[in-house]
């Protein structure tokens, strides 16, 4: 039962953020706001809401472990098996804002989670604070400064719709949202129990890969449709999101306790070093390119980072 608790809820939160998607786009196109602006903030807010959703009910419920390993586990999924699978799929070429700005604010969001949790393991108040602030201060950076790349084709496929039919969208959504947090939170917790498996490694695996799957889904359609919609400023744009949206609102509604620290010892630092490599693949072998090569490298490290989890 808590495997189709899991598989249930996975489906009910992946069907929830798509239909909350199409509502906050319409309502976005019927205030006229640019399409730029939707996609950096309407599309990247409601494409993490199963990650935030999942980690505010994790900590309030006092489930912790699960709250922070489905950030570090969405983190390292996105770039070892969502950029991995994508680029085996067809090589991308990357935007300089790669290292102007992107990778670097990726790099400072985790050192300073880094920084925040290790020495007291807990994420409190005023650290959640200062996290959601640099993500307003690096929004109005991109709007103000930045032609980011965005996923235009999400908002070229949505019209304006019947007033009536966002506001049902938006309704159901939610509930998509919060039935299916329900369901996979009840389902990890019920399996870590009967398999005597740490909620840290459900969180880190299980979880985070679950709450990965829109990014999985867009990035192989993406490439099946010959379409440079996910490109890798968005998975790194992502990862952003997941620690000063993710961990920065739920730290500020509840504290951030850690009860494994393995996350800690070991998982923060699989996400920092695959973050970092993600730099030198981007100029070797291939300058600005990443292709095959570099998929099967991530991939092996996710699957490495995986058994290395239940070993």
């Amino acid at each position: 039962m808590n495997l189709v608790f899991i598989v249930l809820g996975l489906v009910l939160l992946v069907l929830g953020g798509n239909w909350l998607l199409k509502a906050a786009v319409s309502f976005s196109l019927r205030l006229n706001i640019p399409k730029i602006v939707i996609g950096m903030t309407v599309v990247s807010f409601a494409t993490s809401l199963p990650e935030l959703i999942v980690s505010v009910k994790s900590a309030l419920e006092n489930h912790a472990d699960i709250a922070l390993g489905n950030v570090i586990g969405s983190n390292i999924a996105n770039l070892g098996l969502v950029l991995g699978i994508t680029i085996l799929l067809s090589t991308i070429s990357v935007e300089k804002s790669f290292y102007k700005t992107d990778w670097p604010v990726m790099m400072i969001a985790s050192l300073l989670l880094y920084v925040f949790i290790v020495f007291d393991g807990v994420l409190v108040r005023y650290e959640g604070i200062i996290l959601f602030s640099l993500l307003i201060i690096f929004l109005i950076y991109l709007l103000k400064f930045q032609k980011i790349a965005v996923v235009d084709e999400v908002v070229e496929e949505i019209e304006v719709q019947p007033l009536y039919k966002d506001i049902l969208l938006l309704i159901i959504g939610g509930v998509g949202l919060w039935g299916g947090s329900e369901l996979l939170i009840d389902g990890a917790v019920g399996m870590a129990k009967s398999f005597h498996i740490s909620e840290r490694i459900i969180g880190i695996t299980v979880v985070s890969v679950g709450t990965s799957i829109p990014e999985l889904a867009a990035s192989v359609i993406a490439v099946l449709k010959k379409e440079k919609a996910i490109s890798l400023g968005n998975l790194i744009g992502s990862n952003v999101f997941n620690i000063l949206a993710v961990l920065g609102i739920t730290s500020i509604i509840t504290p951030i306790r850690v009860t494994d620290f393995g996350l800690l010892t070991s998982d923060i630092f699989w996400m920092l070093a695959i973050s970092l490599l993600i730099f030198p693949l981007n100029f070797f072998p291939t300058k600005m390119k990443l292709g095959k090569k570099e998929g099967i490298i991530l991939l092996l490290l996710y699957v490495i980072f995986v058994l290395k989890m239940f070993l």
